[in-house]
């Protein structure tokens, strides 16, 4: 009807109708509280899950994205280096064919590390993180240069491994004797080819390297296990590259300097480091012996007295020999080698051998006695002289039986005129070396050939050759005893025995560095040497026949130091400590010397102290380096470092030793 509403009457529809509430609002209305705090919750569980979703998605993110692949990666890093590891033992212990398979399974162990650096490609876009990411692509490219310099030196060595001692396949036994070294001389030839190609490889995987920044990894926790180790490989990689680029002039003339394609001739000057001398022992016997296609033929050897006596104007004695040695007035061959620096000491020898009419020679091969010990530790007990020689300790010198029968032989008065007095350290060369030539390859050269390396490390055998460029590499090799340049903190000892007697057999020595830095950065170290001998002494009565070998240690010592440094204090030295070298060729060797003079009696003790000023300063938060060069012909003593009480290093120096020392400020 017009004018009514209609009325549904279905009772489903009637069902669904409901009455609005009073409180609701319609068309735009106000909407009441209970409804707003419904709304609110809502809004508020659907923000919550917003950021909730996207932690979530983030933390998969580095789960799957980059913690999973980060701990693949590491785990396969770290198996490559375990089997670097190996392979770099079996290079060490110079098994060639053993190194060859472990190279190869160290490329396959890297390749799978890279594989799996590969699958974190996008951290390389990623800020801050990138970083680190291309310093594992950096370090792996490295190692892959590295494994293919190790491919080419051991290519060309492996053919001939067994004849050179280094367990090969070749049955060295059927090989005549006097081919053996030939086939030495000829691998070289094989080798020196490669060397350049070694060279540029090495300066590749050194350019990686270079790309790594150590100081970007924090020097806390674990990480600084990283930054250290970082630093270290960076250390290697450039002085691997330096070292070869250096050494590829000794490498590509050392056929030439064996003799192939024309023989050469060398001295072997015998040093006695039990009558310690600046080189590493006084020169007491020497022998000539030719190299003619690397086949070794012994000349002559003999007492250097002869040689002395040769002489017949002898120039006046420098002044340190005048002021200690007594009853010394002239300058005699066998006292020649009074610089600290081998080359500078054997150009003065040469200067007097040539007045002596010795004969021509290609080098200079200084020998001591613990390379004569250490060679025959190896082949065993040598016969020389009518007697026999071994390596066994005699209690009267606490020393090898070797070393008390030839001070014996050279030092014991007798009841006779013996002439050639010192001829049995010529012989017991000679024999020495014409053992280690007939020695089988396989069982002898390689435990030879590495222990004359350590020796050569060492100091104990030194080489000067007339050759320029095979001279260049010697030195590279650190083999030829010199006084080195060095930027930063240096020390170098340096004792003369003006004794007589071989008191050096019963001397030690340790050294104490502290270090003291003041707020404007300036340096001022102390250094103790403590010097004890608790051996009684020898009988020295020439008349009654005695044996001297222990008696007062005359020592005329000298420290070089950077350039420059200042003396404040000194203690212990019987002579004022003089800055000025007496002996003039010091002074050409870069440094400040402080020199002086002490006595260590048998059962008795001596202390050196010089207190000094470095002459430059240490700048806030930089580390001081430091380069210690070992004498010749001495026993690796202890030296202590220390910074305000704190102990910072303690270890024997058998090799020249460089650090990297933090200093903290007062």
């Amino acid at each position: 009807m017009d004018g009514f509403q209609k009325i549904n009457l279905d009772p489903i529809k009637t069902a669904k109708i409901e009455t609005p509430k009073e409180e609701e609002p319609i068309r735009g209305g106000v909407m009441s509280k209970t409804k707003i705090f419904s709304k609110l919750k809502k809004l508020k569980n659907k923000k919550f899950l917003i950021p909730t979703g996207i932690i979530l998605l983030v933390l998969l993110f580095l789960l799957f994205g980059i913690v999973l692949p980060t701990k693949a990666s590491i785990a396969a890093a770290k198996k490559t280096a375990t089997q670097a590891r190996v392979a770099a033992s079996a290079v060490k212990k110079q098994n060639i064919l053993v190194a060859d398979v472990e190279l190869k399974k160290t490329r396959e162990e890297l390749q799978k590390t890279e594989k799996e650096l590969k699958k974190m490609f996008f951290l390389g876009y990623i800020p801050f993180v990138n970083a680190y990411y291309n310093d594992a692509n950096h370090l792996v490219n490295a190692g892959f240069y590295g494994l293919d310099a190790g491919d080419l030196f051991v290519g060309a060595v492996k053919p001939y491994a067994d004849v050179l001692g280094l367990k090969g396949e070749i049955p060295a036994e059927d090989i005549p004797t006097d081919k053996k070294i030939e086939i030495a001389i000829k691998t070289m030839d094989k080798v020196t080819p490669k060397i350049d190609d070694i060279s540029k490889i090495l300066t590749k995987a050194q350019g990686e390297i270079d790309e790594v920044d150590p100081g970007r990894y924090p020097n806390v926790l674990a990480l600084k296990k990283v930054r250290t180790r970082l630093e270290e490989v960076k250390k290697i990689a450039d002085e691997g590259a330096v070292f070869v680029s250096e050494a590829k002039p000794l490498i590509k003339v050392l056929p030439k300097l064996l003799g192939e394609p024309k023989e050469k001739k060398y001295l072997v000057l015998f040093q006695n480091d039990k009558e310690l001398r600046a080189t590493g022992g006084f020169l007491t016997a020497y022998a000539i012996f030719r190299v003619d296609k690397g086949l070794i033929h012994i000349d002559s050897t003999s007492d250097i007295y002869p040689l002395d006596d040769r002489i017949s104007a002898k120039e006046k004695a420098p002044a340190p020999i005048l002021k200690y040695f007594p009853n010394v007035s002239v300058l005699n061959l066998r006292d020649s080698n009074l610089s600290p620096d081998f080359i500078v000491s054997m150009d003065k020898f040469n200067e007097l051998y040539a007045k002596a009419r010795g004969p021509k020679v290609d080098g200079i091969i200084a020998v001591d006695t613990r390379a004569l010990v250490a060679a025959m530790e190896i082949l065993g007990d040598i016969q020389a002289g009518g007697r026999t020689f071994n390596t066994k300790i005699n209690p009267v010198c606490d020393c090898p039986q070797v070393i008390y029968e030839l001070e014996k032989s050279i030092t014991q008065p007798v009841g006779y005129v013996r002439e050639n007095r010192k001829s049995i350290i010529g012989d017991l060369l000679s024999a020495l070396m014409v053992k280690a030539l007939s020695a089988s390859p396989k069982e002898y050269w390689g435990p030879l050939f590495q222990e004359m390396i350590k020796q050569t490390t060492e100091k104990h055998i030194m080489f000067y050759v007339y050759d320029k460029e095979g001279q260049k590499g010697i030195d590279a090799l650190n083999a030829s005893g010199r006084i080195r340049a060095f930027e930063g903190d240096y020390l170098h000892i340096n004792e003369t025995s003006f004794s007589g007697a071989k008191a050096n057999l019963f001397v030690k020595n340790t050294v104490t560095h502290e270090y003291k830095v003041e707020s404007d950065g300036s340096i001022i170290k102390t250094l103790t040497i403590d010097y004890k001998n608790p051996y009684p002494p020898s009988d020295c009565n020439l008349e009654r026949g005695g044996l001297c070998l222990n008696a007062n240690y005359r020592n005329w010592f000298r420290v070089f130091v950077p350039k420059g440094s200042e003396l404040i204090d000194s203690q212990g030295s019987e002579v004022k400590i003089q800055t000025e070298p007496s002996y003039e060729p010091d002074s050409k060797l870069g440094k400040t010397v402080f020199e002086g003079f002490l006595t260590v009696r048998p059962k008795g003790a001596a202390k050196l102290v010089l207190t000094y000023k470095l002459p430059f300063k240490l700048e806030s938060n930089s580390s001081l380096p430091f380069l210690i060069q070992k004498q010749p012909g001495i026993d690796g003593f202890e030296h202590t470092i220390l910074n305000k009480g704190s102990e910072l290093e303690r270890f024997n120096l058998f090799t020249d030793k460089e650090l990297i020392l933090k200093l903290n400020r007062d």
